[in-house]
């Protein structure tokens, strides 16, 4: 069977990428390397040549009917093997019970239970005259009448019983079987009392930990209770399905709750200059409307020269532009006596809302925009974007049909219909509109750039190779070429040829894109790296470079001397940040990993986007207070070699 990229994971996207398989490949390290990240499971980012986006996975076919995760094959295997080994076992047991005739009735113990009101009264006094065996063999008595009352429902009982038992002898299992009638009348205190008093006397008592953990749970304390899960599950060496449903449970829970807290005060603020210029370039580029020209003078206190300095502003593709671009657009509406220009004014602030993630003030200026212009497609392009973002793809489709029925013509139109059909997983019918795109518009690279992933993704290889080797010869100077094509070479483990092209793909992003570089090439090399020759250090250091300012990076890539240069082309990436906590976790350095998802979370837009990197965080954050509180786990953590519900 002919290789496809990973799948684009279901979702509600910002924009429709056309291309997924580097952030898969991030996804892939931590299913493949380290244990600890299971606990993040249906979780999974994004890169796009249009934007990075994270998404959280619901419903993608990555869960059997009953919500569980899928297992992978090796794990499915395993299974299999213990269920035939427990079925041998079984069969083998059977048989010699068989031959050696009929049970012997065991003669009672010496202990056997008595009725709770035959056992002798129990104070501190009646125990301290006790020897210590006869503590212990009455520990064991009202142990076990404390069972039975437990099996009656009679939960006071047993609690009585259970106190007693304890105060004979202080026993885990007493203070976990005390904290099971708590649980049962919903006395959550009383059960982290009690659960706590067990672990204190055996640290890697699994059943007193879920105990815990489910009571912290009730009372929200998300955080303890995901300490306690993980700890669990890694004693366990993860073989408890329902306790590392728990943890992912938490972590989404715990992620959620904070996300909520935090955005109530988080100014809205835009993505990385590498994500806006991705963005805004899956348009294809169009002179300024004639009016706003800069021969034309137009004050800069009038509507009309706000939006003509906006659009200036847009056209120097750096992260400072781009914010006083967004100022300019605000200002603009604000001011008004717009004329003809006022549809184009509220599709510009639709877009920068958007890229903040405002979503639902941007389908309002979207909106407006049509109202006023309805021959202006590029916002029933937008507005479809964030329909399906906000979940509703009928809507998004309603609106490319809206747009084609003004302009059959628009080449925008079919390219982003098509990113819809990717998403879907229609890659027959993306093929078709991506190449009506190319038809209606041969210089648009985008729309050949997505025909060959999509191509791939068919598993039509030869058809792919040969559409990037006719981009590579038609547009020799277009650095996104280099680097999508060095993806597919690396999808096929042809590791050389695919760093030669992330290489090409850098320089021309120096020569060609000065202030406003793209470090995908940068960061794919990076993951190159690490595949082919699981070489850490130097893709650590790639992902440092993505993180130097752009000026520098450009002149220090030009002079040849990047390489000696190790500062932490785009700042506020957030795709090399969260490749470097990825990288950081790989190598054991969980404290520096933390720092990074940290401020992954700082540079979250979006509640999805915000919640994916508490997530990280969180579990990572949980793996140093499992290390520090038990240390003797270290060592099963570190042998662990799979993560299966991860990808």
């Amino acid at each position: 069977m002919a290789p496809t990229l990973p799948s684009i994971p279901a979702g509600t996207p910002v924009t429709v990428p056309p291309d997924s398989s580097l952030w898969d490949r991030v996804s892939t390290w931590v299913s493949e390397n380290k244990a600890v990240v299971y606990t993040i499971a249906g979780v999974a980012v994004v890169i796009t040549g249009a934007g990075a986006v994270y998404y959280l996975r619901t419903g993608s076919g990555d869960e059997n009917k009953d919500g569980s995760p899928k297992l992978s094959k090796k794990e499915r295997r395993k299974r299999k093997l213990a269920e035939r080994e427990a079925e041998a076992e079984k069969a083998a047991a059977a048989k010699l019970e068989a031959e050696a005739g009929p049970k012997q009735v065991p003669k009672p113990a010496a202990f056997a239970v008595e009725s709770s009101d035959e056992l002798p009264e129990i104070n501190e006094t009646t125990v301290q005259a006790l020897s210590e065996q006869g503590r212990k063999e009455l520990s064991t008595k009202l142990k076990e009448a404390g069972n039975k009352a437990y099996g009656a429902k009679d939960y006071a009982k047993a609690i009585e019983l259970y106190t007693k038992a304890i105060l004979c002898k202080p026993d885990p299992v007493y203070y976990s079987n005390r904290a099971a009638c708590h649980n049962a009348l919903s006395e959550w205190d009383k059960v982290i009392e009690d659960t706590t008093a067990a672990i204190a006397l055996d640290p890697e008592y699994i059943k007193a930990l879920n105990r815990r953990a489910n009571a912290y749970d009730h009372v929200g304390k998300y955080s303890e209770a995901l300490l306690d899960f993980t700890a669990s599950c890694i004693i366990d060496g993860f073989r408890n399905e329902q306790s590392a449903q728990a943890v992912e449970r938490l972590l989404k829970k715990f992620a959620e709750s904070r996300a909520k807290e935090i955005l109530k005060d988080k100014p809205s603020r835009l993505p990385s200059s590498t994500f806006v210029g991705n963005y805004l370039q899956s348009f294809r580029k169009k002179e300024r409307p004639e009016g706003l020209e800069d021969s034309v003078e137009l004050a800069e206190d009038t509507g009309l020269g706000q939006l003509q300095l906006g659009l200036k502003h847009l056209e120097a593709k750096t992260g400072e532009s781009y914010e006083s671009a967004a100022a300019a657009f605000d200002k603009a509406l604000e001011l008004g006596e717009l004329g003809t220009f006022e549809a184009l004014a509220y599709n510009l602030r639709g877009t920068f809302r958007t890229l903040r993630g405002k979503h639902e003030e941007a389908l309002a200026d979207l909106s407006k925009s049509i109202e006023l212009d309805p021959t202006l497609t590029q916002s029933y392009i937008k507005r479809a974007s964030m329909n399906l973002e906000l979940g509703s793809p009928e809507l998004a489709e309603e609106d490319f049909a809206k747009a084609l029925a003004h302009n059959p013509e628009d080449p925008d139109i079919f390219y982003h219909r098509a990113q819809l059909h990717f998403i879907k997983g229609e890659f027959a019918d993306a093929a078709k509109d991506y190449q009506k795109s190319i038809d209606l518009d041969r210089n648009f690279i985008f729309s050949h750039i997505q025909l060959g992933v999509t191509q791939y993704k068919m598993g039509s290889i030869a058809s792919s190779m040969s559409t990037f080797r006719r981009c590579m010869r038609d547009f020799e100077k277009t650095p996104d070429v280099y680097n999508y094509y060095g993806e597919l070479l690396l999808d096929q483990s042809k590791y050389q040829e695919a760093m030669e092209k992330f290489d090409k793909a850098m320089e021309l992003e120096a020569e060609t894109k000065p202030m406003c570089m793209n470090v995908l090439p940068l960061i794919n090399k990076s993951l190159a790296l690490f595949q082919w020759k699981q070489d850490f250090a130097e893709a650590e250091k790639l992902c440092e470079k993505a993180l130097i300012s752009k000026p520098l990076f450009r002149s220090l890539l030009l002079r040849r001397a990047i390489t000696d240069v190790f500062l932490p082309v785009d700042p506020e990436c957030d795709i090399a940040v969260a490749t470097m906590a990825q990288l950081l976790l790989q190598q054991g350095k969980v404290t520096d990993a933390l720092k990074y998802f940290e401020r992954a979370a700082e540079l979250a837009r979006t509640e999805g986007e915000l919640v994916n990197a508490l997530s990280y965080a969180e579990a990572t954050r949980t793996q140093i207070q499992v290390q520090e509180k038990y240390p003797q786990l270290s060592s099963k953590l570190s042998g662990i070699p799979t993560a299966q519900a991860m990808r």
